[in-house]
């Protein structure tokens, strides 16, 4: 970022104008009288700093009812406008605008309010400098108005949306960042000139000062379920209540009782055979509602400190799901310092009581964090508990080093483990688009973080370098708007000292001029050990492996929209020469601007597909896959939404060889044990869904849901498996969900 755009900021914007904005998404001058009107929108996509193709223009002003924001977006008729409906939070290469905001102005967390110019929005929480989660739903107003040379939005944000330290001088200090995208074309015009595609985005927000103002807000959200469960042939009813209380903008108390596990959302299907589990996101009200100041990165993927999905799951005695009784959450500061504090309970004798509190501290250049989770298992006769500190280090503009330091202390049946944890990630940019990463994680083998977090796998030393270089001057004719390139090493070993692999990888994402992105991937993993596939029953010597992906995504042109993976790995027991071949294809069909069907296609080969078959022995297959998805989405009017969606799989693997773990490490040839054989298995997932909202954050659902999985020791052709499924019921249900918030 230009260090001389400061100098060109008001530093402060003037106060509300007597008149209350209206949010119709039409821009009334005298409205907006007053508010910081910005116009010096650059190209951040791809991103060349050039001055917008396109004129856009933004307003932003402090009212006492809230934050108000406003677009106008020049589009003639000669550029295309995406008119596509969608549902909150679906996203998508659409016309529409970006305003997102600090509202501490500490590069801590913020928030990201998203229309598009068919009126649908999404918003999502930013943390650490550029995750995204959509899974937050916020109450903010917006609208959305068109004439044939432009489109124009307003948005109005409350100040009660979110947790906000209060300033010593009587002025609020905020973050923020503007943008928007053209569908057409996919640029994305900015202010200021940043990018999330950058290692610093969050802290780079421009700085601007408002008036101070707050908002108080107490809701409460009950609701009712009722479900027929015709696999069962049972009928239950249920209801809770959600309470949202924020007297000021320093302290703000959620509760939930007898909270809502009714499912209006459904998990994709996945077939997991491997030592990591699947990582699934939350979208329980009470569990996303600023949730951001826990949101604490340790280790790779998705893995973290708080992963809320442990509330309300699988028991302890692995008989279902746990009965979460109650629930309450804190978000406030004191002073410089925020603070959360989350507490659930679960009932009957396999319940489980969880606990974290948190705290960060802004020092400008430093910033330092801190974080304790505990759990009490009574059932396992179990007490975990995790402590955790972060510091976030800017010596510079262009360095961003973070670190966490974590231990676990476990005390299990008269018995106490502990261990620790360190991650290190510097990022440095070092100028004409290139950059450098370096990443260190080491977690002990007895760490244990998953009783109320999710950790991909403890007993690990990771080290990575990487070196990046972005190039936005592709020539004119070329169908590429940018390219980032990435190479990377990387070495890995367990806590013992034992050798997993060492790695070099390539990889190439690119934006393309007809507004898609195209991304490819390719890494060399030299021989080492496989230490998690036998869960604990030794180690694995496995030889160099090799995996390829690329991936392509085009918006829509006409009615017709489209993306498409192949992905080609080495990964079994032959390495390289046996090479898998996954290829997905997902068209999507645009009846019209609220009516779109979307299907996908996945066929998979596999000739050397490598499982644990229990304790030391594993078994060699060769298998075929088939995956196919099917959905429709159509938003009637502006309150009603039905959607279908279809997913099923098929799967058969046929036996190659038995092997168990000899000397070494080295798999040895057997003859078939008792329990290893060829297999097969069919799943499917169908669901049916209507939701009428009633008011903003109050919805009435009707659901139909239907699911199985069916397997067997033998063969069988992928055709068979695909009717098989489709007769599949083991779940089969009717709900009905009406929840509705009363707020004051």
């Amino acid at each position: 970022m230009n260090p001389f755009a400061f100098l060109l900021l008001p530093l402060c914007l003037a106060a509300a104008s007597a008149d209350a904005i209206e949010v119709d998404g039409r821009i009334d001058p005298a409205e907006w009288q007053g508010a910081r009107h910005i116009t010096d929108f650059v190209l951040v996509q791809p991103m060349t700093g050039s001055p917008a193709t396109l004129r856009t223009e933004a307003w932003i002003l402090a009212t006492p009812q809230g934050l108000a924001v406003a677009f106008r977006n020049q589009q003639p008729p000669e550029v295309p406008r995406s008119m596509q409906r969608t549902r909150r939070d679906q996203g998508g290469q659409l016309d529409r605008v970006n305003f997102m905001v600090d509202f501490d102005g500490d590069g801590r967390t913020g928030y990201d309010f998203m229309v598009t110019v068919a009126g649908g929005i999404s918003d999502e929480v930013i943390t650490s400098e550029r995750n995204f989660n959509t899974d937050w739903d916020g109450h903010w107003h917006h609208a959305v108005s068109q004439d044939e040379q432009a489109w124009s939005v307003e948005m109005l944000i409350p100040w009660h949306v979110a947790p906000m330290a209060r300033p010593a001088d009587g002025k609020r200090t905020l973050g923020v960042y503007f943008d928007r995208v053209v569908g057409s074309t996919g640029e994305r015009f900015g202010w200021p000139d940043i990018s999330f595609q950058n290692p610093r985005f969050l802290s780079e927000f421009t700085r601007i000062e408002v008036p101070l103002y707050e908002q108080a807000l107490l809701a409460v959200t009950p609701y009712a379920v009722a479900v027929e469960d015709i696999a069962q042939g049972a009928t239950s009813f249920d209801a809770g209540a959600d309470v949202f209380w924020k007297p000021n903008g320093q302290f703000q108390l959620s509760g939930t009782l007898n909270p809502d596990f009714g499912q209006v959302e459904s998990d994709d299907l996945v077939v997991n055979f491997g030592a990591v589990e699947t990582f699934f996101g939350d979208k329980r009200p009470f569990f996303t509602e600023n949730q951001g100041l826990f949101d604490l990165p340790f280790g790779a993927g998705n893995s973290r400190l708080l992963y809320t999905r442990r509330i309300g799951g699988t028991t302890d005695d692995r008989q279902g799901a746990g009965d979460v009784q109650a629930a309450i959450k804190l978000n406030g500061s004191l002073g410089q310092v925020r603070y959360g504090l989350l507490a659930a309970a679960e009932a009957d004798e396999v319940g489980r009581d969880f606990f974290a509190l948190r705290a960060t501290r802004d020092f400008g250049v430093q910033d330092l964090g801190g974080m304790v989770t505990r759990v009490d298992s009574p059932f396992r006769d179990r007490r975990a508990t995790v402590y955790a500190v972060d510091h976030l280090w800017t010596p510079g503009a262009a360095w961003n080093i973070r670190s966490v330091l974590v231990a676990s202390s476990v005390e299990q049946a008269g018995e106490r483990t502990d261990d620790s944890g360190l991650q290190l990630r510097v990022d440095q940019a070092l100028g004409n688009g290139w950059r450098q990463q370096a990443w260190f994680l080491h977690s002990g083998d007895q760490l244990q973080l998953n009783d109320i977090g999710f950790l991909d796998r403890n007993n690990f030393n990771y080290l990575r370098y990487e070196l990046a270089r972005r190039r936005s001057d592709p020539p004119s004719g070329s169908a590429y708007a940018s390219h980032d390139w990435r190479g990377a090493a990387s070495l890995r070993r367990n806590d013992q000292g034992l050798r997993i692999t060492e790695a070099v990888a390539l990889q190439r994402f690119s934006e393309r001029r007809d507004g898609g992105n195209e991304f490819f991937d390719v890494a060399v993993f030299t021989p080492g050990n496989d230490d998690l596939i036998t869960r604990g029953n030794g180690a694995v010597a496995v030889p160099a492996k090799l995996s390829m992906f690329w991936e392509r995504s085009r918006p829509q042109r006409g009615r017709w929209s489209w993306y498409g993976s192949l992905r080609s790995a080495g990964e079994g027991l032959d390495g390289p020469d046996a090479l898998s071949l996954d290829v997905f294809l997902q068209p999507t069909l645009h009846l019209s601007d609220s009516l779109l069907v979307q299907a996908g296609v996945g066929v998979q080969h596999n000739p050397d597909w490598l499982l644990w078959r229990g304790a030391d022995r594993l078994a060699s297959y060769r298998a075929d896959q088939l995956r196919l998805s099917g959905s429709l989405q159509w938003q009637i009017g502006s309150r009603q939404e039905l959607r279908v969606k279809l997913e099923t799989i098929a799967l058969d693997a046929s036996l190659r060889q038995a092997w168990v773990v000899g000397a070494g490490g080295e798999p040895v040839g057997v003859a078939t044990p008792t329990g290893t054989s060829d297999f097969s298995l069919a799943n499917l997932g169908f669901q049916v869904r209507y939701r009428y909202e009633l008011a903003p954050l109050s919805d009435l659902y009707v659901v139909y849901g239907r699911g199985g999985l069916d397997n067997e020791d033998s063969n069988r052709s992928l055709a068979d498996l695909l009717g098989d499924a489709s007769s599949l019921d083991d779940s089969q249900q009717i709900l009905v969900k009406l929840s509705y918030r009363f707020a004051n």
